[in-house]
């Protein structure tokens, strides 16, 4: 038996409820606050710089995804923080990241012209990594932002950001193997620091994704003082 007439109008509006949430996310850039947001939360300012857009653009797409409940704020004296507002965010962002590589015919292409060749890149698997971490024979290098670090990061992972790396590949032991990650599968700074440091002579592999999927594994993970901002 169908639905009823006088029910059609609400199964409707169910529904368009239900497609908000693909319209919210329906535009990259607020793709991309999601995946700096499932990193932790994060101030205006610096996520307008993470995008490449303007404070007033950012808070444009940032006040979007809070209308359909996807992210939470905080406000700290003038400034106003900004978080996925559940792990189910999360959850939903790596999915669709998943179904997009699995049925989006040029996903691979589009990673390619952004990422680069990945061929000679070698991934270390989650549970690979756990092993080695507990053997004490693996240096394990997030380098992704500082504040990201701070938020949480792999237990035992020392911080260097991306930028910073080549100057700091003398501080790292030259006889143990170095494993990159950053913020997930497709996210390039891993893939540069391992590029980098075999450059430089070390062996470097990175993780297969990022520290997101870790942390949602519920793996080890650690949090870090954020140094106070200077004037």
């Amino acid at each position: 038996m169908g639905v009823m007439v006088a029910d059609r109008a609400g199964k409707d509006a169910l529904f368009d409820g239900f497609a908000e949430i693909a319209k919210a996310l329906g535009n990259g850039r607020r793709a991309e606050l999601v995946d700096v947001l499932a990193q932790g939360e994060r101030h205006v300012e610096d996520l307008a710089a993470e995008i490449g857009q303007s404070i007033a653009n950012t808070s444009f797409h940032l006040r979007t995804l809070a209308t359909v409940g996807l992210v939470a704020t905080r406000r700290d004296g003038t400034r106003v923080y900004y978080r996925l507002a559940s792990a189910q965010v999360a959850e939903l962002w790596s999915v669709l990241r998943e179904v997009a590589v699995a049925h989006h015919a040029s996903i691979d292409e589009l990673a390619a012209a952004y990422l680069g060749d990945r061929d000679a890149l070698e991934l270390v698997r989650r549970d690979e990594l756990v092993r080695r971490i507990a053997d004490g024979d693996v240096i394990v290098v997030d380098v992704r932002p500082h504040l990201e670090y701070a938020a949480g990061h792999i237990a035992g992972a020392v911080s260097i950001p991306i930028e910073r790396l080549a100057r700091q590949v003398r501080n790292l032991p030259a006889d143990v193997d170095v494993v990159a990650y950053c913020r997930g599968p497709f996210c390039v700074f891993a893939d540069d620091a391992v590029r980098l440091l075999r450059k430089r002579g070390r062996r470097a592999r990175r993780l297969e994704d990022g520290f997101p999927e870790w942390r949602n594994a519920s793996l080890p993970v650690q949090t870090a003082p954020i140094p106070e901002r200077t004037s």
